[in-house]
């Protein structure tokens, strides 16, 4: 078994065969069972006329409601029109329209048992959007969907809603009288404010004017204390540009007396150049080369003095050198001499000691007449007796030397005549 649908039919065809034939049209292919039958199911919508008469309501008050209704089948969902072919396959249209009449109407009885009269005939909205409600979730699985519902008629035979209608007529009645008195008490306060308003606005008019009057006044005076004080601004901004424009002239004038002065200043400072470049190539290079010379010639002497210095402090650095080893040398022989004297100082003793005080003799003869050498003149007082003259200093020096031994023996303890008769001893 399958579908085919059109814009306002459906076709349904079912049939077998072992080896069915193919056919292609309009881009679709088909398969032909060698035994087939063809239905078809309206997809057209249908408008019903749904009434329920005297039902009653939630409050046991029969009345009678017409709603109208849109449905049909929807071919466009594969399961809602497989569902409306196993319900309604072999039906004509007028039997569907019938099956969902009389759904409908089901449903709209239910809907209006649960609800007063009041709230049926107050919110109709509320009601048929409860009966579209409740019939669509039971029309969609028969393949039906409910497109529209309004509710068109509500009517009783017991006057139950022209009651309803007196009340809200005597209401409406009511409320238009009371609005009337309202409206006419309204008018007559809004006739004494607007007259109130009026005197008002007429007062606060004059107030409105005096105070514009004082504002102009004021203003005025403000304006023309604003004028004076401009003008004399003015006058005083007139003077003052008067005064810096002398200013101006004279800084101008003073800063001409710069500039002349500058230029003079430049020209004496160009003469000044001049003369001193003068005085440089007749005075200064002259005298600069005659002193570059001294220079050198000063720095050469200096050279070779330095030369010189180094030259003769090496000459006393060597001399100094050979000084020092001279003496060295000599302080060497000394010293060997004093090593071989104190030797024989051990092997001879008072013969070597005698030895060095008979050395030392002439220069201790040498210091007693040295006086004597040094005098320029000898006075000599002789008494009478004895060498007169040279003689007599002779003598006296030798009386001093006669006497030396006696001296030495003395200071020392070694007696020379002695040690002349003594054998010599060795170590």
């Amino acid at each position: 078994m399958f579908f085919t649908c059109g814009p306002n039919e459906a076709m349904v065809v079912s049939g077998f065969c072992r080896s069915p034939p193919v056919m292609v049209a309009g881009g679709r292919v088909f398969v032909l069972p060698c035994i087939q039958q063809i239905q078809r199911i309206s997809l057209n919508t249908l408008t019903l006329n749904v009434k329920s008469e005297k039902v009653y309501t939630r409050h046991g008050v029969p009345i009678s409601v017409t709603g109208i209704a849109q449905v049909k089948i929807q071919g466009q969902n594969k399961e809602m029109l497989a569902a409306a072919c196993q319900m309604f396959l072999g039906k004509t249209e007028a039997e569907i329209a019938h099956i969902a009449l009389e759904t409908l109407e089901g449903h709209q009885r239910a809907i209006m048992a649960h609800m007063t009269v009041e709230e049926i005939y107050k919110d109709r909205q509320k009601f048929s959007e409860q009966v579209f409600k409740v019939a669509s979730s039971d029309l969609v699985n028969m393949g039906i969907s409910v497109v529209s519902y309004t509710l068109k008629d509500i009517h009783d035979d017991q006057d139950y809603l022209h009651s309803l209608g007196k009340a809200r007529t005597a209401q409406v009645q009511k409320d238009a009288r009371i609005g009337e008195a309202e409206a006419k008490r309204d008018a007559g306060i809004r006739e004494a404010k607007a007259k109130q308003e009026k005197v008002s606005a007429q007062y606060l008019s004059e107030i409105e004017m005096a105070k514009a009057q004082r504002d102009y006044e004021l203003k005025k005076a403000a304006y023309d204390i604003e004028v004076n004080t401009r003008r004399a601004q003015a006058d005083l901004a007139y003077q003052l540009q008067v005064a810096k424009t002398k200013q101006q002239i004279e800084e101008q004038r003073v800063q001409v007396q710069v500039v002349e002065r500058a230029q003079q200043v430049a020209v004496q400072e160009q003469e000044i150049a001049r003369r001193e470049k003068e005085l440089e190539a007749r005075v200064r290079k002259p005298a600069e080369a005659e002193r570059y010379k001294l220079e050198r010639l000063a720095e050469a002497e200096k050279s070779q003095l330095i030369m010189q210095a180094e030259a003769e402090a090496e000459s006393v650095r060597m001399r100094g050198e050979a000084q020092a080893f001279a003496i060295g040398a000599r302080a060497r022989a000394e010293a060997e001499q004093m090593a071989k004297k104190a030797e024989a100082f051990q092997l001879y003793q008072e013969a070597a000691q005698l030895d060095m005080l008979l050395e030392k003799l002439p220069q201790v003869a040498e210091e007693i007449s040295g006086p004597l050498t040094s005098a320029n003149k000898i006075t000599m007082v002789s008494s009478g007796s004895g060498a007169v003259g040279a003689a007599k200093v002779t003598g006296e020096v030798l009386d001093i030397l006669s006497r030396l031994p006696e001296s030495v023996e003395r200071l020392t303890g070694i007696s020379i005549s002695q040690v002349n008769h003594k054998p010599l001893r060795t170590a």
